[in-house]
């Protein structure tokens, strides 16, 4: 298969990030970048998600809390004392 160039312009830092990363990952951004079209033309869409909903340093917080089984707020010995809680 006959390979072309392909010129793309980026901020100078997240490309001195993105070579970084990528070689410590053993390949080259040329390489990484290869991997995202095989990828989207594969899935026929970008194959990840894109959206503006990133969770606040509270929620992440609490999501990690949770996902290690801790007790961040709690417990609580009544519906009552929860509620008390919630609404203070």
């Amino acid at each position: 298969m006959k390979s072309v160039n392909v010129t793309f312009r980026v901020d100078e830092d997240l490309k001195v990030q993105a070579d970084s990363l990528f070689a410590d990952l053993g390949m080259s951004l040329s390489t990484a970048f290869t991997i995202f079209l095989r990828q989207s033309v594969r899935e026929q869409q970008i194959p990840f998600s894109i959206s503006r909903n990133v969770p606040n340093a509270v929620t992440q917080a609490a999501m990690q809390a949770a996902e290690n089984d801790e007790d961040i707020y709690g417990p609580f010995d009544s519906v009552e004392a929860l509620m008390e809680e919630l609404n203070a």
